[in-house]
């Protein structure tokens, strides 16, 4: 790795768990699932499949009334997931930097669909030749980017990725590239997705990739490396990663809570749906050259596993291609079996878990493990309760997308030179 070094010096998120990052992944390391049986109501025959909402969440309390009411559901969580991360950064959410070096990375899969939905249902469905004038502006895709520079005065470029479910790692890899190749000191970065629009759950359970469940088995809907996993379960929620140039956090006197060190990302090139274990291995490999590692640095690894059976599969295939002999050693665990699959911010709750699993040297378990399927075999499943007090120093964490998008960040345990 050449170029300056990259800290992470602050985290939010917005969660079935709330806005505390920390306590959020506490409830990881507990194994603890949050998904529940979530129902989207509307004509013309309601929508119920096992999924994440954020009941707790309040706009108006998180962002003041009138931020809030301009703006779509997907930005208030990006927002209030941001300012959450700025505080624990050490800044003050009414300090507007106005800073020319400071910059913002976003992802989102979907952007304001929450927004649209409403838009064609008052067009097709109650006969309104007029929508409201901030439409537009409330949905366009860039939305929670703009919003973020806005509140914060950020100068340097504010960018929105969309890659399916692998949005949020390009943002904070491609923020991260900024940041070591001397284009910034400070970028924001992470990624939302509110994928609970009626329309948008259709879509997923006519695509036959969400798992089932009712009431009484919600909970255990996600089964990512189980033999009788069906599929993902879909999630909303934010969250942000606050990436500075190494020299200029020590000199703020910030908290740096790891190391960015790589990032890796390209394209399978062959089937839109279909994930390929070699794209994958390539995406790894490339983040790991990146940081000046090899396979054998690293310690663990926060899976994509969203319990697709094909998928998983594939992803541990692949995990078993790169790792070799030492792969039976490594350990690894699919946090979306608990937090759910959160769409294009997926990429970065998990790069958020990762950070902190290393920082608090605590692995999380994968939830609803009790049997694993035998394509799933060779690597070392965190079942149960989470792995303490192992010194991992080096996490990967990995996101396969649809359309063939692969993108892989490598964090180091915050270290001095």
């Amino acid at each position: 790795m050449t170029g300056h070094r990259v800290a992470v010096t602050g985290l939010g998120v917005v969660s079935p768990a709330g806005q505390d990052s920390r306590h959020f992944f506490g409830r990881l390391l507990e194994g603890e699932s949050f998904v529940r049986l979530f129902t989207a109501d509307e004509p013309p025959k309601p929508v119920t499949q096992p999924a994440i909402h954020c009941t707790a969440f309040n706009a108006d309390a998180a962002l003041g009334r009138t931020l809030a009411s301009s703006t779509d559901r997907s930005v208030q969580m990006a927002l209030a997931s941001c300012f959450d991360a700025w505080k624990d950064a050490g800044f003050e959410r009414s300090q507007r930097v106005g800073n020319p070096d400071y910059g913002v990375s976003w992802g989102s899969a979907l952007g304001s669909t929450s927004t649209w939905e409403r838009g064609y249902r008052e067009m097709w469905q109650n006969g309104r030749d007029r929508l409201p004038p901030l439409s537009v502006v409330l949905g366009m895709s860039n939305a929670a980017a703009s919003h973020i520079s806005i509140q914060l005065g950020l100068g340097n470029a504010s960018l929105t990725y969309v890659a399916a479910c692998a949005s949020a790692a390009a943002a904070i890899g491609e923020g991260y590239k900024r940041i070591r190749n001397g284009e910034a000191k400070l970028m924001v970065t992470g990624g939302s997705d509110v994928p609970l629009a009626y329309a948008v759950m259709k879509a997923w359970e006519a695509l036959r990739v969400v798992a089932l469940g009712d009431a009484d088995s919600a909970s255990a809907a996600c089964r990512p490396f189980h033999p009788d996993r069906s599929g993902l379960v879909l999630g909303e929620g934010a969250a942000t990663l606050i990436l500075e140039e190494w020299e200029h956090a020590e000199t703020r006197g910030a908290t740096i809570l790891a190391e960015l060190v790589g990032y890796g990302t390209c394209s399978d090139h062959s089937h839109l749906v279909r994930p390929d274990r070699d794209g994958q291995v390539r995406a790894m490999r490339l983040a790991l050259e990146d940081a000046g590692l090899t396979p054998d640095d690293v310690d663990y690894v926060n899976a994509h596993g969203t319990a697709i059976i094909e998928g998983d599969a594939i992803e541990i295939d692949s995990l078993r291609t790169l790792f070799g002999e030492r792969a039976s050693q490594l350990p690894v665990s699919a946090t979306k079996s608990m937090h759910g699959h959160l769409m294009g911010a997926a990429g970065a709750i998990e790069a958020l878990t990762t950070v902190l699993a290393l920082h608090h040297d605590a692995l999380p378990p994968t939830a609803n493990l009790d049997t694993i399927d035998a394509s799933c075999e060779g690597v070392r499943h965190i079942v149960g309760a989470p792995l303490r007090n192992t010194g991992a120093r080096v996490a990967l964490s990995n996101s396969f997308a649809f359309g063939g998008c692969n993108a892989v960040l490598a964090f180091r345990k915050a270290e001095a030179a």
